[in-house]
C-alpha cells in the first residue's frame, strides 16, 4: 500500500486544486495536507477511528480553513493520519499505523496531528493543517523537528472541524520554512501584511525550563544569544512563573492536590492549571461525543480506551471554576507580558518517547508536558514551536508565546529570529 512509502502519514491521497484567480496568489505552487478531522466535500471525516468512519456519512461541504488556503493558491494532496478522536499527544494509532517520525524513526511522532507533522517533516508537502486542543500541533512539531503554530483561540474558524473541546480547540499549521509558516498564517487569520515589531521583553521562566531534561545551552542559551544579537539583552527578564501564577490565579486552589505539592518533578500551580485544563477538556469532550461512544462502543486502542471512557464518566463539578481559572489566568498573563512581550517555554519536557512505551511509564513526562502546554491552552494565547536542531540524535525545540490576538506579531518575530537561532543552534550542536 502507498502509505508505507510515505512515512505512513496519509489516510488517503487526492488532489484539490487551488481555487482559480487571475492574480498571483501568496500560496501558489505550495502543496498541503489536512488532518482527518477537517471536512472535505465528498469524503468521510474519519477522526482517527474506523468505527467513526463507518458510522458517519460523507461531508457535504469543505471546512472554511481548508477553503481559505485553497483560495490562497495552495494545492491539497490528501488527508493525514491522526490519533483516535484527537485524544492523545503521542501519535500512535493501532488501526491505521503510526506515522514514522522522519527525525527519529524509533520515536513517536507526537499527536494528535501526527500525519500532518510527519508529512511536513518528511518533505512530502510544504505545509499542513492540524488542530491543537491540549498540544496536538505543538508536540508533533517539536518531535518532528519542524515549525508548528497554535493560533489565538477563536482566531481561525473551526467550522467543519470535528470538535474535541470547544473552549480549547484551535486550527493550527506546520511548515519547515518560517516564511511559509507566516504566509499560511496570514491567509488563515485573514490578516494584512504588517512590518515586524520589536519585542518589548522576552520573559524566561527559569522554573519551566527546569522541567526539561534538555541542557539549557541547547534551548535557553540559543534563544538568548539570538535575542542579544538582534535586539540586545536588555529586553530579557527572568521570572519564576509558578510563583507568579500561584499568587495571581487564586481559583487554582480548587485544583491544588497533595500529589501536586509533593512531587519534585512539577510546579504545583502549573500542575493545578493542567488539572483545570484537562477537566474542562474531558467535560466538553463528553458533551460532544458521549452519545456516540456509548451507542457504538467503538474499538479503541490502548491508553485511548481508558482516557475516552474516563472522559465519558466525568461529573460536572468544578466546571464553573475552570472558567474562572481561564479568566484569572488570562488576566495574569496579559499583565506579565504587557504589549509586545514574549514568554519563552520548553515546548515539551524532553526527548520524544520511544515507540510502544508503556503509558504508565510516561505519566511523569505527560504531567510535565501538560504543565507547559496548558499555559497557552488555558489562556487562549498564541504559541509557536521552533526547531533547534538535534541533541543526542533527537530533535530539540523551544516555544514562544504571545498575547491573544498577537498572532501576526509572533509570526513576524519567528521569521526575524529563525536564521539566527538556526545558526546558534548549529554552533551549540557542534560544541557538544
Amino acid at each position: 500500500m502507498a502509505k508505507t512509502f510515505e512515512f505512513g502519514a496519509f489516510m488517503e491521497k487526492f488532489i484539490l486544486q487551488p481555487i482559480s484567480s487571475p492574480q498571483q496568489l501568496p500560496l501558489s505552487g505550495l502543496t498541503f495536507a489536512v488532518k482527518d478531522i477537517f471536512d472535505v466535500d465528498g469524503y468521510v471525516t474519519g477522526f482517527g477511528n474506523p468505527d467513526w468512519k463507518r458510522t458517519h456519512s460523507v461531508a457535504i461541504s469543505t471546512a472554511p480553513a481548508v477553503l481559505d488556503v485553497l483560495k490562497g493558491g495552495a494545492t491539497c494532496v490528501g488527508k493525514t493520519v491522526m490519533d483516535e478522536m484527537a485524544y492523545s499527544i503521542n501519535g500512535e494509532n493501532v488501526h491505521y499505523g503510526t506515522p514514522t517520525n522522519p527525525c527519529a524513526p524509533d520515536r513517536v511522532p507526537g499527536g494528535s496531528s501526527s500525519g500532518s507533522a510527519v508529512a511536513v517533516g518528511a518533505g512530502l508537502v510544504d505545509f499542513s493543517l492540524g488542530t491543537d486542543t491540549g498540544g496536538s500541533v505543538r508536540v508533533p512539531a517539536s518531535y518532528c523537528g519542524i515549525l508548528g503554530f497554535r493560533p489565538s483561540h477563536d482566531a481561525v474558524s473551526t467550522s467543519g472541524v470535528i470538535p474535541m473541546a470547544q473552549s480549547l480547540d484551535t486550527v493550527g499549521w506546520f511548515a519547515r520554512d518560517p516564511v511559509v509558516l507566516n504566509q499560511v498564517g496570514h491567509i488563515l487569520l485573514h490578516l494584512p501584511n504588517t512590518d515586524p515589531v520589536r519585542p518589548s521583553q522576552i520573559i524566561i521562566p527559569e522554573d519551566c525550563f527546569s522541567l526539561s531534561s534538555i541542557p539549557s545551552d541547547r534551548t535557553i542559551q540559543v534563544l538568548l544569544k539570538s535575542v542579544k544579537k538582534l535586539f540586545g539583552d536588555q529586553i530579557v527578564k527572568h521570572v519564576a512563573l509558578g510563583d507568579y501564577v500561584k499568587e495571581k490565579v487564586p481559583s487554582l486552589q480548587h485544583f491544588m492536590s497533595k500529589e501536586n505539592e509533593d512531587h519534585v518533578y512539577n510546579i504545583p500551580s502549573l500542575a493545578a492549571l493542567s488539572s483545570a485544563m484537562r477537566l474542562l477538556q474531558r467535560y466538553e469532550f463528553k458533551n460532544n461525543h458521549a452519545e456516540w461512544v456509548t451507542t457504538v462502543n467503538p474499538n479503541l486502542g490502548p491508553g485511548l480506551y481508558e482516557r475516552i471512557w474516563d472522559a465519558i464518566r466525568t461529573p460536572e463539578e468544578n466546571i464553573h471554576v475552570c472558567h474562572t481559572v481561564q479568566t484569572e489566568f488570562r488576566a495574569a498573563l496579559i499583565a506579565l507580558l504587557e504589549d509586545q512581550g514574549i514568554l519563552a517555554l520548553p515546548t515539551v519536557p524532553g526527548d520524544p518517547p520511544k515507540l510502544h512505551t508503556d503509558p504508565a511509564t510516561l505519566e511523569v513526562f505527560r504531567a510535565r508536558a501538560f504543565s507547559l502546554l496548558s499555559i497557552a491552552g488555558v489562556s487562549g494565547f498564541c504559541q509557536v514551536s521552533i526547531p533547534l536542531g538535534m541533541h543526542n540524535n533527537l530533535p530539540v525545540s523551544i516555544s514562544l508565546v504571545a498575547k491573544h490576538g498577537s498572532d501576526s506579531f509572533l509570526l513576524n518575530l519567528v521569521e526575524t529570529l529563525y536564521d539566527t537561532m538556526k545558526e546558534e543552534a548549529g554552533i551549540a550542536e557542534t560544541n557538544v
